[in-house]
């Protein structure tokens, strides 16, 4: 069901359907009546049919949402699993050494590049071999 209510969470984050819900009763051609939960009383339970999409889902493989725990912060932290370049750049007064490192959960192409300096405090594991590519 898609609506403006953002159920607790705002900005891109948010989900744009929550449900499925069953259908209660046809008011209108275009507007339909839900069986909503008691936590969202507060819901008005009649939707306009442009709102609401189809469930075409196996009612076996419905997870309640009761029974995930979604932080507040919706965050995580990606760890880097290799280096795969080194560099230095030169600035008009000083130098600075980057590496691109290769992130967990992402390809070869999404690698980035960070200080040298600031990935040996706070990944030194990945200094270890003193193995840094050309």
């Amino acid at each position: 069901m898609k609506g403006v209510m953002r159920f607790g969470k705002k900005g891109k984050l948010s989900p744009w359907y929550i449900g499925p819900y069953r259908i209660s009763k046809r008011i209108v051609y275009v507007a339909y009546e839900l069986e909503l939960p008691q936590y969202l009383a507060a819901v008005l339970p009649v939707f306009n049919i442009s709102t609401l999409k189809k469930c075409m889902g196996d009612p076996s493989l419905i997870i309640s949402t009761k029974n995930i725990g979604i932080k507040d912060s919706l965050s995580y932290e990606e760890i880097p699993v290799q280096i795969l370049d080194c560099q230095v750049r030169k600035l008009r007064t000083k130098e600075v050494e980057s590496v691109k490192d290769l992130w967990r959960n992402q390809f070869v192409e999404e690698a980035s590049w960070e200080a040298e300096k600031v990935m040996k405090n706070r990944y030194p594991r990945l200094f270890e071999s003193g193995e840094v590519p050309n």
